[in-house]
C-alpha cells in the first residue's frame, strides 16, 4: 500500500498456451544497486519509505506482492534468420501495473532464474550487460524514442559462469507490453486458430483498443504495427544507434525499443557497421535495420494470413500489398527526418541529392555522425575535417537551400535542435561506467545518467561526452 503498486494481470489469465506460472528464483544475498526515482514517479510509485534493504529483497525477487501470477511468457524468433521455439528463458513477469491516469505497464524480472524455456541456459543475468540496458534504455528515453525502461538493478550476491565468473544481478524492465512478432509466431505455429484469435483480440484490446471495430482486424493490426516500427527504427536511424540483435522476438508490438544486448551507438559514420560479436556477416549492420524490420513485419503478416481472409490466397495478396508499401512509408518517414536534422522546411526536388552528398562525404572522410550534425548547429566541435574544401562547398549549397521559400536560419536552428543531440551514449563512456561499476564505483555512472538525460541541449562540462570513441576493435555482447 505505501509503494502504490496496482496490478490486475490479465495476460496471466490467457491459456497456459501463452505462458508458464513460475516464481523468480531467490537468490543468496540481493544488493541494490540503482533505482529510477524519474520512472518510478511516471508510474506513481513511492519508494522512500522503503529500507534499501526491502527494495533489494523486493527487486531480486525475494519478496514479491501478495495475490498476484507471475508468469514467463512463450514465444518464438527468427534468430539471425533461424526459427525457434523460445519463450522468457531467464525473466518473469511480475504482472501489469495501472497508473492512477489509467496506463497499463508490464513489470519484468530478467535474470530471475530458470524456467521452462530457458533449454541450456542458467536463467541467470551479469551486472554489466544490466546496467548497460539500464544506461542505454534511459538515454533512448531521453532522445525521445519510444522504448522499455529500467526501473532498478539490483546484484545476487552470487557469482554467473559466463567467459569467466562474474557478479550475478537482476534488472526490473518496464514496458507497455512484452508481446512481440515472436510471440505472434509461437502461436501461429501451435497452428490453433482459437489462441490465434485470442491473442490479436488481446492485443487489439491493449494497445490499438481504436480498431476494435474494424471490418478487418489483423490486416489493420499489420498495419499499425508497421507504421509503429517504420517509426522507430527511422528514430534509431537519426542518432545512429544500432540495436545489433534484430531477431522477431526482440520486435514488439507495441512500438517500443527492446532487448538492449549487443547495443551502441555509431561514431564515424559508416553504414556497415556492426558491434556484436555474434554478428559475423552484418545482417544486423545499421544500414540494414530497415530492411531487416520489413523482414521482421513479414513474418509476423505470416502469422496473421488465417484472420485477414478466409481465401488464403485472397489473404495473402493483402498482405503483400501491405508489406510491399513499408519500403514507400520508410523512405518518406526518413527523407522528413533528414530535413529535420538539417533545417529544412517544406520540399524540394533535390533535396535527397544534397542528403546523400552530405552522407557519402561523411563516409568518405570518417566524419562522426552525431558531431558534424553538432557542427552544423553551431556547436563548437574541435575537428578539422570540417575545413574540407568540398564540405565547405556543400555547405553553401545546403544555406541557399534553407534560405529558399523565405527560410530562415533562426527557425532551421530550432528545428535541427529537436533533431540532433548534442551528447549520446559514446561506447568509451559507456565501458568506463561499467568498469567501474563492477568495482562498486557508481559515481561515473550516475555522471554519465546526469549527462544523457538531456541530450538536445549543450552542459557544461561534456567535451569528453562529445569526443567519438575509438571503435576500430570494439565489440559488444548479448550477456547470455
Amino acid at each position: 500500500m505505501t509503494i502504490g503498486w496496482h496490478f490486475d494481470n490479465t495476460y496471466s489469465r490467457l491459456s497456459n498456451t501463452f505462458k508458464e506460472e513460475i516464481k523468480p528464483t531467490p537468490v543468496h544475498n540481493p544488493e541494490l544497486v540503482i533505482i529510477n526515482d524519474n520512472l518510478a514517479n511516471d508510474l506513481d510509485l513511492n519508494f522512500s519509505k522503503i529500507s534499501r534493504k526491502n527494495l533489494s529483497e523486493m527487486f531480486s525477487g525475494n519478496k514479491i506482492p501478495k495475490d498476484i501470477k507471475t508468469i514467463a511468457q512463450a514465444y518464438a524468433g527468427h534468430q539471425f534468420g533461424h526459427f525457434t521455439m523460445l519463450g522468457d528463458g531467464r525473466a518473469v513477469l511480475l504482472g501489469e501495473h495501472i497508473t492512477s491516469n489509467n496506463k497499463r505497464f508490464d513489470v519484468q524480472f530478467k535474470g530471475s532464474g530458470r524456467t521452462s524455456f530457458s533449454r541450456t541456459g542458467d536463467g541467470r543475468a551479469v551486472l554489466g550487460p544490466m546496467l548497460r540496458e539500464y544506461i542505454i534504455s534511459e538515454a533512448i528515453h531521453a532522445l525521445k524514442i519510444p522504448t522499455t525502461r529500467s526501473l532498478a538493478v539490483v546484484k545476487t550476491g552470487e557469482k554467473v559462469v559466463r567467459e569467466n565468473l562474474l557478479p550475478g544481478a537482476i534488472l526490473t524492465r518496464i514496458a507497455s507490453s512484452h508481446i512481440r512478432v515472436g510471440t505472434f509466431q509461437y502461436i501461429s505455429a501451435k497452428q490453433n486458430l482459437d489462441d490465434l484469435n485470442t491473442l490479436v483480440n488481446y492485443t487489439i484490446e491493449r494497445h490499438y483498443p481504436e480498431i476494435k471495430s474494424s471490418n478487418n482486424r489483423a490486416l489493420d493490426l499489420l498495419n499499425l504495427v508497421m507504421e509503429k516500427q517504420c517509426k522507430l527504427v527511422v528514430d534509431w536511424m537519426r542518432v545512429g544507434f544500432v540495436h545489433g540483435v534484430m531477431n522477431t522476438d526482440n520486435m514488439t508490438i507495441s512500438g517500443e525499443t527492446i532487448d538492449y544486448g549487443p547495443c551502441a551507438f555509431m561514431n564515424q559514420y559508416d553504414p556497415k557497421t556492426v558491434f556484436s560479436s555474434i554478428d559475423k556477416f552484418g545482417r544486423y549492420s545499421f544500414s540494414n535495420q530497415p530492411s531487416i524490420t520489413k523482414w521482421n513485419l513479414a513474418r509476423f503478416a505470416e502469422c496473421l494470413i488465417p484472420l485477414i481472409n478466409k481465401d488464403e490466397d485472397t489473404a495473402i495478396t493483402l498482405a503483400t500489398e501491405t508489406i510491399d508499401n513499408f519500403q514507400n512509408i520508410y523512405e518518406q518517414k526518413w527523407l522528413n527526418m533528414m530535413r529535420n536534422k538539417l533545417g529544412l522546411y517544406g520540399n524540394d526536388t533535390n533535396d535527397k541529392k544534397l542528403i546523400n552528398n552530405l552522407l557519402n562525404w561523411m563516409e568518405k572522410n570518417k566524419a562522426d555522425y552525431t558531431n558534424t550534425f553538432c557542427y552544423l548547429m553551431n556547436v563548437k566541435i574541435n575537428d578539422q575535417i570540417y575545413k574540407d574544401e568540398y564540405f565547405i562547398k556543400w555547405c553553401k549549397e545546403w544555406q541557399n537551400r534553407i534560405f529558399k521559400d523565405d527560410g530562415s536560419k533562426e527557425k532551421s536552428l530550432e528545428l535541427m535542435k529537436n533533431s540532433n543531440p548534442v551528447i549520446i551514449p559514446r561506447n568509451h563512456k559507456v565501458e568506463e561506467a561499467l568498469t567501474a561499476a563492477n568495482e562498486d564505483n557508481l559515481e561515473v555512472m550516475n555522471k554519465l545518467l546526469s549527462k544523457l538525460s538531456n541530450p538536445y541541449n549543450e552542459q557544461i562540462d561534456i567535451e569528453d561526452y562529445k569526443s567519438p570513441s575509438n571503435d576500430k576493435n570494439y565489440q559488444t555482447f548479448c550477456g547470455t
